[in-house]
This record gives C-alpha cells, structure tokens and sequence, in this order.
C-alpha cells in the first residue's frame, strides 16, 4: 500500500509540478477580448503581452521592458510566488525520487526513505501554497481590473478574463497540494 500511495503521490506531483511550469513560462494569464467587433485576441502574461488577429491568425508579441524594471505589482508578486513554487516542487519531486520504496538509494534504511517521502511532502506543500497564492492574487487583481472598469462606467466592448496560463497555475498548485497531503497525512 505504502509504495502503490508513493507512486501515485508521484505522478500526482509530476504532472502537476509540470503545469506549474508551463503557468509560469506562458504568456495567456490574462485575456481581454473586443466583444464588439471580435478583431483581436490579447492575452496578457508574465513576461509578455500578444495580440492575435482573429482574422488571419497572426500572432504578434511585446517583450516587457526589462525584468528590473517597474512593472505592475501583480506582475512582480505573481512572477516572484510561481518561480518559487516551481522551484520548491523541483527540489520536492527530486526528494521523492531517492524516497520512493522501488527506488534502490538507502535501501538498508527504510526509515530514512520514509523521512524523505515525508519532507519531500512538507516542501511541495510549500510551493503548491506559493503557488495558489500566487495564481488567486492575479487572478483577483484581473476581477479587480474589470470591475474598476464597469463601476467607472469605461466599457469599450473589452472584457478581462482569466487565461489558460492563470487556471493551470491554479490546477498544478491544487494536484501539488494533493500530492503533498498524500505524502505527509497518508504515508504513515
């Protein structure tokens, strides 16, 4: 039961450190879209802003300036957060490997292989709350920004949605957190 329950906290965190990955290296955190005439197609990112003209499908993007300087405070909180969430489920899934039971490394001391297990559990909690917190304040800040538009009365057909990027971050943070209860609740 124990090395089927570590496997499957595994894959969990794979596949969910992977999603954080892509979140963080994507550029569709943010979309706004002209309702009115469907022309164009902005998604809005981390690192940069692309337009897709919806009539031929060219795709064209904007570098932000430079990562030193001054950028949105959402940009800047939620790059910060998601680097180190990806980090932390690096380092976690890393830990997991050399403690999982079919993994042959310490395989005379089984009580150290559950301590890793359990540690690599107590890391890839951290990040995947780094993680959800990072995706739910811009996420949040993005409702914010569109709600400040339509009580100002400024609505020009444009309206800010969630992107694909913002909700794997928010899918990775959620398996990791799993992965992590698995790991450390579970285990034992």
């Amino acid at each position: 039961m124990s090395a089927a329950l570590q496997v499957t906290a595994f894959g969990l965190a794979l596949l969910s450190t992977l999603f954080l990955l892509l979140a963080t290296c994507t550029d569709c955190w943010m979309v706004n879209a002209d309702d009115s005439l469907e022309v164009s197609h902005k998604c809005r990112g981390l690192w940069r802003e692309c337009v897709t003209n919806m009539q031929d499908g060219v795709r064209t993007c904007d570098q932000y300036d430079s990562i030193l300087a001054d950028h949105p405070v959402k940009i800047v909180v939620t790059r910060t957060l998601m680097i180190t969430a990806d980090l932390l489920a690096g380092l976690a899934l890393a830990t997991l490997v050399l403690g999982l039971d079919c993994i042959t490394f310490l395989k005379e001391d089984p009580c150290v292989k559950l301590k890793m297990c359990y540690g690599a559990g107590i890391i890839l909690g951290a990040g995947s709350i780094l993680g959800l917190i990072g995706s739910v304040w811009y996420a949040v800040d993005v409702y914010v920004e569109r709600a400040m538009l339509v009580s100002h009365n400024i609505f020009l057909g444009v309206h800010y949605d969630f992107g694909w990027s913002c909700w794997l971050g928010m899918a990775g943070s959620t398996g990791c957190f799993v992965a992590s209860v698995l790991l450390t609740c579970c285990l034992y």
